[in-house]
């Protein structure tokens, strides 16, 4: 089985597919792998890269009485219209989460009531905190500076579903790199057998690292 393997790699047009695929998939993976290469440094030591006192903004942003519906006795609020406010008029960017709401209402009348959100985003953060009564939405914005957007995208935290599936295709591309740089090592006897000598040599490396060094 492994002598048919081996030698349906080492036949010309899957050599020469190989070659190609190995090729094109490298350079458009280039800059992804410099970013996540990059960004695996300013993770592993983020007291070097990210800073202690982000960058923090509060403002108070008034809220039309519009967003807000009274009906049988109980306040609703109109969420996607007033999502779309607090993002243009209160300059919020991210994911929202759920809103928390709490209403008090007598004989129709609003007594005390109010909304809570976060938003959410790489690098970023923001509450959102509505007196119903007043009217006025407190918003504290906080920042956390680029290297921390880097490090989040990196991640994959609070970037989206596209940029999750993003990251799952570059790995998918990664481990069809490296298969295609093993086809084509196949057919050169000498350097396969050097090529699965430094396999063996990382790998019992990484290995001894994790076995002696972590705690």
């Amino acid at each position: 089985m492994s002598n048919i393997v081996t030698n349906s790699l080492k036949n010309k047009k899957v050599q020469l597919w190989a070659r190609r695929l190995h090729i094109y998939v490298s350079m458009a993976l280039l800059l992804v792998v410099l970013f996540f290469s990059l960004t695996g440094i300013t993770l592993n030591r983020p007291h070097l890269y990210v800073s202690d006192s982000p960058n923090v903004d509060r403002n108070i942003l008034s809220i039309p009485d519009r967003f807000f519906v009274l009906e049988q006795g109980k306040f609703s609020v109109d969420k996607t219209p007033l999502l779309n406010y607090l993002a243009t008029e209160g300059k919020l960017s991210g994911k929202p989460s759920a809103m928390q709401m709490f209403s008090e209402v007598e004989e129709g009348e609003l007594v005390e009531g109010e909304l809570s959100l976060d938003y959410k985003g790489p690098g970023y953060n923001s509450t959102v905190f509505i007196d119903m009564v007043t009217q006025e939405a407190e918003i504290e914005i906080t920042h956390y500076g680029a290297i921390a957007v880097l490090n989040d995208l990196h991640k994959g935290r609070n970037s989206g579903e596209v940029w999750a599936w993003f990251i799952d295709i570059s790995a998918l591309l990664m481990v069809f790199f490296v298969l295609t740089g093993v086809c084509l090592l196949v057919p050169k006897k000498k350097s396969f057998s050097l090529g699965l000598k430094w396999t063996a040599f990382g790998s019992m490396v990484t290995l001894l690292i994790y076995l002696f060094a972590v705690p």
